[in-house]
């Protein structure tokens, strides 16, 4: 798996994005895990006398070997990726910001998500509803995607209430939504916000990223901190405030993921230092659980 500092200096997100999607490729074919996939169940190899119509012909241009898609519906999935651009995301203890890991996670779900024929959008946010791009699937709208992915950091707040309320009103159709963020803000409001949205009937998925930094407090020297929203400026001795801070940090946590628990949404922490593909992986990994879910919700009477 490759390194996300080195990850990160490949200059553009569609650099980035192509190498863990073609990085996880090749990992699952020399797996046993052959074909995880949002679109179908499995992949079996080919044998004379099966439908060349379900050859993945992409895998075979990638490994030369032929597999076979094992279909468990024909329904593309419809996919928004909702990325938090406040400042707190700018925060990098050192290398790249958390900003940076987020957008290229949201990236390569993107792209991964697009080349499995599925329809992908954006909504970005701070203390409010910066860009929507509804779901598309055609030539031309990734790049659209990565462009405002690109943007940097620049909201004063998090708001997860009011933005995601509004997108929600302009989001009639269900589907799979993936909220990116650092959550560092009440999680009452997530609470509230993950409620409604699985009232509309989407399906959730929560990345919390944070850095190394924050979630290990690896800080040795006494220094002045700055919040990066609010401005407001605290002097800290590491030694002093580290276990009171790790107490903090755990019970925040420990908060967020039963609240995305209680609403059915499915919650990873991510650290920025963690390679790109495992998280892709356990993505995949995670749909292929939540299918039987929807299903059973779909089929359910109203």
């Amino acid at each position: 798996m490759l390194d996300p500092a080195a990850l990160m200096r490949l200059r553009t997100l569609e650099m980035r994005a192509r190498v863990v999607v073609e990085g996880y490729w090749k990992g699952i074919h020399r797996s046993p895990y052959h074909g995880f996939s949002v679109e179908f169940s499995e992949y079996r190899p080919y044998v004379p006398g099966d439908d060349p119509r379900f050859i993945d012909w992409k895998v075979l241009a990638r490994s030369d070997r032929v597999f076979l898609k094992k279909f468990e519906d024909e329904t593309n999935l419809r996919c928004t990726l909702v990325v938090d651009q406040s400042r707190s995301m700018s925060f990098a203890a050192a290398g790249h910001s958390k900003a940076d890991y987020a957008s290229t996670l949201a990236a390569t779900l993107g792209q991964f998500l697009m080349e499995q024929g599925d329809a992908v959008g954006l909504a970005t946010f701070d203390e409010k509803l910066d860009q929507w791009i509804p779901p598309r699937n055609r030539p031309g709208h990734l790049r659209r995607l990565m462009v405002h992915l690109d943007n940097a950091p620049r909201g004063k707040g998090t708001d997860f209430t009011g933005p995601l309320e509004h997108f929600a009103g302009q989001e009639r159709r269900r589907g799979l939504l993936v909220l990116i963020s650092d959550l560092l803000s009440p999680v009452e409001n997530l609470l509230t916000t993950l409620g409604h949205l699985t009232a509309l009937g989407h399906d959730l998925m929560v990345f919390q990223v944070l850095d190394r930094a924050e979630l290990d407090f690896t800080f040795d020297r006494a220094t002045h901190f700055r919040d990066a929203e609010s401005g407001e400026e605290i002097y800290v001795d590491p030694g002093a405030a580290r276990e009171s801070y790790l107490s903090k940090l755990r019970a925040h946590l420990d908060a967020v993921r039963h609240a995305c628990e209680s609403r059915r949404a499915d919650y990873r922490l991510v650290a920025t230092d963690e390679p790109m593909e495992q998280v892709l992986y356990d993505f995949v990994k995670g749909r292929e659980k939540a299918k039987p879910r929807a299903r059973r919700s779909r089929s359910s009477p109203r």
